[in-house]
């Protein structure tokens, strides 16, 4: 069996291009990325199943082993789109400076994949009591699409699961979901000489800014997290597009906003909230008010603080289990009856930025506690 080399495998993965943008002419297909890591898994005795999720996207689930329980190791195989002009070296290259490799996705998150290879290459000389899955995704960046699909999909997949974002290697049990809105208001725009020719959406718009500031002002009042840097709920009003001339009753208004909920918070219940806000201010002002979301919005996460494998992964890297603001797709395997934590080799203070980059010293302390996460589960 003769897999390439740990920094061969990181190589490859960069050097194929996954970006996933809401941009069309950025987008790009992941089936590269999935193809590579499908012959690597295979090679070493996984049986590999490709899930198509849209044209030229796609998931991996490559499973080592049977039974019901095992442990999940999940990553998602796409990147952010890249200004190259902004970077010191070719993004699709992998490079070595100084104590780091640099390259787009080596943090952000190729570069687990390989590491979970390396962890697993050593143990296969022993039998498996419970199964190994690795799961790479598609399109986390834009629409987690591929962890939407795999939750719809309900097909169980281990006792735990580890998302190995970009966490410096500390356990992460928490984070802020994610909702991005829009609202839309159509009323009849006419001359302003006489305010009964209209009905502003412009004056409706205010009202309905100021009972979103009202929702978000009693939302933290009600709910506080301490485990978070912002401890409450945010809402920002983003953008806003209306009318065209002074002197025209304003016909149209729209409002872009996104709101971070915390645990304990669920995003539909939210909504149905703002509706009921909304309906009174389209009769009072006669006009038409849409609310729709602008992408299917990111639930909050929780691991219990107690579970078996939020302590083992306190005792494996030495750190207490913390709280992140970015959203990941935990709380989709969650949904399918995983404990879950977030824990991965990166910095992301680097993510998503030019020069991003995985510190050489990362490497083998996370092959470690990758193994020791798998002989506790698998073996």
């Amino acid at each position: 069996m003769s897999l390439p080399s740990l920094k061969e495998q990181l190589a490859a993965l960069i050097a194929a291009p996954s970006v996933s943008c809401t941009q069309p002419r950025w987008d790009q297909s992941n089936r590269a990325v999935i193809e590579l890591l499908a012959t690597w898994l295979g090679d070493l005795g996984f049986a590999c199943e490709i899930q198509e999720v849209a044209p030229g996207k796609a998931n991996l689930l490559a499973v080592y082993g049977s039974g019901p329980g095992g442990l999940v190791l999940a990553g998602h195989s796409d990147t952010v789109p890249f200004d190259a002009a902004l970077w010191h070296s070719d993004p699709l290259k992998l490079t070595e400076q100084g104590d780091r490799w640099v390259g787009l996705g080596v943090c952000d998150m190729k570069g687990f994949f390989p590491l979970i290879i390396e962890a697993v290459r050593g143990l296969l000389d022993q039998p498996f009591k419970q199964p190994l899955l690795v799961l790479a995704t598609c399109d986390e960046e834009s629409s987690m699409s591929g962890a939407r699909a795999l939750a719809e999909a309900g097909r169980p997949l281990g006792r735990a699961a580890v998302i190995g974002e970009p966490t410096g290697l500390k356990p992460i049990r928490l984070h802020k979901g994610i909702m991005m809105e829009r609202i839309d208001i159509l009323g009849q725009s006419g001359h302003s000489s006489d305010p009964t020719l209209g009905h502003s959406a412009l004056e409706a718009m205010q009202d309905v800014l100021g009972e979103l500031r009202a929702l978000r002002a009693q939302w933290q009042r009600e709910f506080s997290n301490p485990q978070f840097t912002v401890p409450t709920p945010t809402l920002n009003l983003g953008c806003i597009h209306g009318g065209d001339n002074p002197n025209r009753i304003c016909g149209q208004c729209a409002l872009e906003f996104d709101l971070r909920p915390l645990p304990g918070m669920d995003p539909e219940q939210l909504r149905a909230i703002i509706r009921g806000k909304l309906q009174p201010l389209a009769e009072q002002h006669q006009v038409r008010i849409d609310y729709m979301p602008l992408f299917p919005s990111v639930a909050p996460f929780e691991q219990a603080a107690d579970s078996e494998l939020v302590r083992l992964a306190e005792r494996l890297s030495g750190h207490a289990a913390q709280s992140v603001a970015f959203a990941t797709e935990a709380p989709y395997l969650q949904q399918l009856g995983c404990e879950t934590i977030v824990l991965g080799p990166g910095d992301i203070a680097c993510a998503h930025q030019p020069g991003e980059f995985l510190e050489l010293a990362r490497i083998d302390p996370t092959v470690q506690l990758l193994r020791q996460l798998i002989q506790h589960y698998c073996l």
